[in-house]
């Protein structure tokens, strides 16, 4: 799509796999792993990616904390069951952390390990990354789920035939950042959307529209990506910046000092003059 369908493979020595031109002449690369994009200043956009990363899946149970596995089930053939493991196993002793509340946790360890290596880079590169993707705070249990032809399909059946997915747990990113970073949110797609002028974009596309059709597409659109029993509360936002980017930068200010950050678009109310 980038690039109009015209892409070319890269040598094998070379960290890029695949290469190609956008319409606008802007050479663009794949890359299989994020240690394979070389070192400088970038930003960083995660749209839809975290979620779709492997989970571990552990459950309290009088005897502690026990892994979530999979399982033939005995009593019907060519089926899959849900079973908890008899002992404690490497998973659990190393993921579930010591002041956890929730009674059930799903873990992605490879988004920790992501995490990771974006704070490192942005705090020695500069840049920043932008998360957008389904999620909580660290509030939510079991959201393990499937999809196929866009409705909900059983994980266990008929596997690698649908889209696994879990929400991102966006405290568990946070602390994987070790602080290396500034992180913000996560805030509900609405909110951000309205922090990046959304109502005021979508009014001057309406006034520059004729078309009736068009139109009622812009509001059946701005529904879907506004509307709380839609898209609006279903997406989240989270972002890391380096640390200095949310320092004043007068370094004369006095901490009492009343002048404001400056605002970070998308996580900070939009204010017109």
């Amino acid at each position: 799509m980038l690039t109009g369908g015209k892409v070319q493979p890269n040598p094998e020595d070379e960290s890029a796999y695949m290469k190609g031109i956008s319409k606008t002449g802007i050479p663009i690369f794949w890359y299989r792993d994020i240690q394979d994009v070389p070192p400088g200043y970038s930003f960083y956009l995660a749209h839809e990616f975290f979620d779709a990363l492997p989970i571990h899946k552990f459950q309290r149970t009088e005897k502690g904390w026990r892994e979530v596995l999979v399982d033939i089930d005995p009593e019907v053939p060519d089926q899959l069951r849900f079973v908890l493991s008899p002992s404690s196993t490497p998973a659990t002793e190393n993921f579930i952390q010591p002041d956890e509340t929730r009674d059930h946790v799903e873990v992605c360890p490879e988004a920790g390990v992501i995490v990771q290596r974006l704070a490192c880079r942005i705090e020695k590169d500069g840049g920043a990354a932008l998360v957008a993707d389904y999620g909580h705070d660290g509030t939510k249990t079991d959201t393990f789920r499937g999809f196929r032809n866009h409705k909900l399909h059983d994980v266990l059946s008929a596997p690698g035939t649908a889209d696994l997915t879990a929400d991102v747990d966006f405290s568990y990113l946070r602390k994987m950042t070790q602080e290396r970073t500034t992180t913000l949110g996560p805030i509900k797609q609405r909110e951000f959307l309205k922090n990046m002028g959304i109502d005021l974009r979508l009014q001057v596309l309406l006034q520059n529209s004729g078309d009736k059709a068009t139109r009622e597409q812009l509001l059946h659109s701005y529904d879907m990506l506004m509307n709380p029993e839609k898209m609006g509360d279903c997406f989240n936002f989270f972002a890391l910046l380096p640390h200095h980017r949310l320092v004043r930068a007068n370094k004369k200010d006095k901490p009492e000092s009343k002048s404001p950050l400056p605002p970070v678009a998308g996580f900070n109310e939009l204010l017109l003059k």
